[in-house]
């Protein structure tokens, strides 16, 4: 097996397992704000214990470290709003907002990154629009709110990828998860008195093993193995492949949750539009090379 083909079963296997943590967040019984505080406490814990991770920390100015620590808070906010979505709504719900990221992304990159604004993108933003008004009128009532904080989740995303994207080139990839996540930590542990609901609620067996899950394997594992196949691969095809995401949690939701019985055809017909603008996404990036700030905290 040559080592392209190899680095793309290796991304389609990250992939699978991103696509797994919208199912793990419907199963996990704990709210939002424990749930992911322990999974960003248990990773960051974790790469303390890697000496690259200590070498990085030593390496990189104090100036970086905050802006990274500060990346970390809006990290926080995205997968707290993430979950909170799966909460309010369903995975299904949660993954498609998601998929709009590319289309924020088009408005927030060039303003980050201080490049003028391609037209390609602004119509892919606008090409989005009409299969997030379908995604609305697909899903009932009581989960239009776990759909509005799920559109939020995908602008926390869009904030991070290009802040990363700015920065990700002047330290270590997997310092900068470490800082991010462990400052995202911090930040919930300091905020939780201010945010509704349960704070460090202490999971039970059930939930403690699939948070582990969820932090190890749909986390750090996927993390190092994408690491690793991004020597092999374009920007285009590492996003393409990405871009699957939110097909493969909608996908495993059916089966494993049985949650096409509450969505709408509506619904489906909104994901259709919302997945054909971001395939398109990675068109208008053809030919450039994938860097590890496209994997940084996914």
């Amino acid at each position: 097996m040559t080592p392209t083909r190899k680095a793309l079963f290796q991304i389609h296997f990250c992939v699978l397992l991103w696509g797994f943590t919208a199912i793990l967040g419907k199963l996990i019984t704990l709210a939002a704000l424990p749930l992911v505080w322990w999974r960003m406490l248990l990773v960051s814990a974790a790469l303390l214990c890697v000496p690259r991770v200590w070498r990085g920390l030593r390496a990189t100015p104090p100036r970086l470290l905050a802006i990274f620590a500060g990346i970390g808070v809006v990290v926080a906010l995205h997968w707290l709003t993430f979950y909170g979505a799966i909460k309010l709504a369903n995975a299904s719900v949660a993954a498609t907002c998601i998929a709009m990221c590319p289309a924020f992304l088009a408005v927030v990159e060039p303003w980050i990154a201080k490049r003028p604004f391609e037209p390609r993108e602004l119509l892919l933003g606008a090409a989005v629009v009409p299969g997030v008004a379908l995604v609305a009128g697909g899903v009932p009532g009581d989960m239009r709110l776990g759909l509005a904080v799920g559109v939020l989740s995908a602008l926390f995303v869009a904030f991070f990828g290009a802040l990363n994207k700015r920065y990700i080139a002047h330290a270590d990839s997997l310092t900068v998860t470490c800082v991010e996540l462990g400052a995202g930590t911090v930040f919930l542990t300091l905020a939780a008195p201010l945010l509704p609901g349960p704070a460090f609620t202490l999971p039970d067996g059930h939930d403690a093993a699939l948070v582990i899950v969820l932090a190890f394997g749909c986390t750090l594992l996927p993390f190092a193995l994408a690491l690793s196949a991004l020597r092999h691969l374009t920007a285009f095809a590492t996003q393409m492949v990405t871009n699957l995401e939110p097909v493969y949690a909608i996908v495993l939701a059916i089966p494993l949750l049985g949650e096409q019985r509450e969505l709408g055809w509506a619904f489906y017909a909104g994901v259709a539009v919302i997945l054909a603008a971001v395939f398109a996404h990675p068109w208008l990036h053809r030919g450039e090379r994938a860097e590890a700030s496209d994997i940084v905290a996914p």
